[in-house]
């Protein structure tokens, strides 16, 4: 993955075949004109739930057009940072009932939230090129 800085506070990301932007907002000196890093950042956290439920229906011949994750964040106010994130997957009422657990813990698959839970080690280092 290769970052770039393209001007303003606008900073993408290329990963295979794809560009992924982001801006800050009008408030942070940006021009908004994409998502910011964080915004992203949360937005895998139920992205990535939602792959795996709807990789759970698809499997069982479940339509997931009527799934939606409402995904809630609370902050911790000195810090800053996520305190306690909520996915309230919300099924529609034909939905099997007896699948309801199993799609609780297809979402626990979720890769990201793996990662958080086991957080990488990081290493920044500067080269020239």
């Amino acid at each position: 993955m290769e970052i770039t800085f393209d001007g303003g506070k606008v900073i993408t990301a290329h990963t295979h075949s794809h560009i992924i932007r982001t801006d800050q907002p009008v408030s942070g000196g940006g021009g908004d004109t994409a998502p910011a890093p964080f915004e992203l950042y949360l937005a895998s956290i139920g992205t990535c739930a939602g792959i795996y439920v709807k990789s759970f229906c698809d499997r069982r011949e479940i339509p997931a057009e009527g799934i939606r994750i409402i995904q809630n964040i609370e902050f911790d106010p000195q810090t800053r940072v996520p305190s306690n994130i909520r996915l309230d997957i919300q099924l529609p009422a034909d939905f099997p009932e007896k699948y309801r657990e199993a799609v609780i813990y297809a979402a626990e698959l979720c890769a990201v939230k793996k990662s958080i839970n086991n957080p990488p080690k990081f290493e920044i280092i500067t080269s020239t090129h």
